[in-house]
Parts: C-alpha cells; structure tokens; sequence
C-alpha cells in the first residue's frame, strides 16, 4: 500500500525531531521559511507550501492531505513535528516498554492500514498515554476513542476534513467528524506516541493562550455539544487519585460520542 509519512511544521527549523525517527518524512513548510528548513535538517524533503496555507495547522493539514492524496497514495499519515517514537508496553503487568524501531516503522503502518479497511474505519491511531495503566490488555482495539494530533491516519476517501476554524482543536474535532461519518476509528491500545507538546516555540504555540484556548473549546462545543464535548475542569486526568489532582482550568475537552463499541 502507497502511504505518505508527512507533518506541518511552522517556526521551527532547528526542531523538527521527527525526522530523526522517521528520515522519511515530507514535512511542510511556510515558503519563506524553507530555505531555513533545509539548512538545518539536511537530506530531509521539505515541501513549501504556496502564500496562505501556513499559518493555520488545520488549513495545512487539509493541503496536505489533498496534495498526496491527488498523488495517488492510498494512505496518508499526519505527525506532529516533535513526535520521538512510537512505542508499545509488554507483558503482564505491562512493565515491558519497548521501542518501535524505525525499520519496522514502514510496515507496521502498512499493515494497520489494511486493517483499518478490513473494518471499515477511515482513521486510525494510538493510545493518547503513555501510561501502561491506559492499555487495557483485555481491549487491545477500540472503536470510540480519540487518535489525536501526534499521530493520526487516513486512508482516502474519509469525505472529512479539518476545520479551519479550530486552528487548536483540530484534531478533537476531526476524530468527531469520522464517528459521526463512519461510525469508527481504530485505536490501537497497546501503542502509543512520545512528543514534546508543551516543550516546544512557534507551531500552534504562537497562537496559543487561554483566552484561544477557552474560545476554541467554546467553537467545538457549540458545534457538537456539551454532552459530546464535555470538560471536566482539571488540569491532570492521569490515573493518580483524585486527592492529587490539580484543580485549575484545562481546556482540553473530554470526547463522548453517542455511538455503541469498543
């Protein structure tokens, strides 16, 4: 299967780390920034995108998806550009913690893919955590969880695309659209991604405050509702006790959609 291994990136010439994991990767950039770009990732392929798509990851993200799709591969794979490695936990109780190493990289996609064919879903994923207590051994797929940003993928003919108007919830709003469409997206539990979201300049974090955030969350909850987008509040949901958590203002959302699965 012909699939593309892409990632916007925006102000961020010397810190594009997923290159390093994947040397395959197509990464796309502003046009004036692109020179900068190969400067400091030499022999990466850095594609410049035409005046008026930077700026906007979601209106990237659909050139991006449009642009490979319109050439011809049958899958396309979206990563965000501080994404370490995919890794996976194994054994009983979960305390393997393993690698996926990048020459295992191009077909283990390939062959979720098909698998995602094979059930009908038009996106897959991993597990948003880290934390061996977010696998449940017993549920190594599921059907209604969120795939976020760090890593999303598509097969084509999905008929979804990002909305420009969530330049920060893009990717909540995106796994909504492919339940409310398709009635699936596959995650695969046992996997999950390693970045530095919060770590990083330019990207979304130029745009980046709380009152955007509170805006953003506000827009995707006016156009799925409340009972879908919920918020809980914390700022902490790891699976510490309650006790510990810490109580100021999170604005990103909890998804529950209304649809019977995993």
């Amino acid at each position: 299967m012909s699939v593309a291994f892409c990632c916007p990136s925006y102000k961020r010439p010397g810190q594009v780390r997923t290159v390093e994991y994947v040397p395959w990767l197509r990464v796309y950039v502003d046009g004036i920034e692109a020179d900068e770009y190969r400067m400091n990732n030499p022999g990466v392929d850095i594609v410049a995108c035409p005046d008026g798509v930077q700026g906007n990851v979601s209106r990237v993200r659909n050139y991006i998806m449009r642009e490979e799709f319109a050439a011809g591969h049958e899958g396309v794979v979206l990563l965000d550009d501080d994404m370490r490695n995919i890794a996976y936990w194994d054994g009983e109780p979960r305390t393997d913690r393993h690698e996926l190493p990048t020459e295992y990289l191009r077909e283990w996609v390939d062959h979720n893919m098909r698998v995602a064919h094979e059930w009908g879903a038009y996106m897959w994923g991993v597990n948003l955590m880290p934390d061996p207590q977010a696998y449940n051994i017993t549920c190594p797929f599921t059907v209604t969880r969120p795939v976020l940003g760090p890593f999303q993928a598509f097969r084509a003919g999905s008929g979804c695309w990002y909305d420009e108007r969530l330049y920060l919830k893009e990717d909540y709003d995106m796994f909504i659209q492919q339940m409310n469409r398709h009635r699936k997206v596959l995650r695969l539990n046992r996997y999950f991604y390693q970045c530095k979201q919060s770590e990083n300049i330019g990207g979304c974090a130029t745009q980046r405050n709380m009152r955007r955030e509170k805006e953003q969350l506000e827009l995707l909850q006016r156009k799925w509702g409340r009972q879908i987008v919920r918020n809980d509040g914390h700022k902490d949901r790891s699976h510490r006790a309650k006790k510990s958590r810490v109580s100021t203002i999170d604005y990103n959302p909890v998804i529950r959609v209304p649809i019977s699965g995993v």
